[in-house]
């Protein structure tokens, strides 16, 4: 094993800072994306269907 202790896995010697604030940052991002592609996929859905039934009416 690389590590002999989790302390010293989780402070990876002195780079920990960085190694776990750019995974944080990335499941940060990846959470906001899966989001936004959630709600835009709604949004569009949504307009769709009103335009779908508008053009009915005619």
């Amino acid at each position: 094993m690389a590590f002999s202790s989790v302390g010293e896995f989780l402070s990876m010697g002195t780079h920990g800072l960085y190694v776990w604030s750019v995974y944080g940052f990335s499941g940060l991002v990846l959470t906001w994306l899966v989001w936004d592609t959630l709600f835009t996929r709604q949004k569009t859905r949504d307009r769709l269907r009103k335009r779908f039934m508008r053009n009915q009416t005619r």
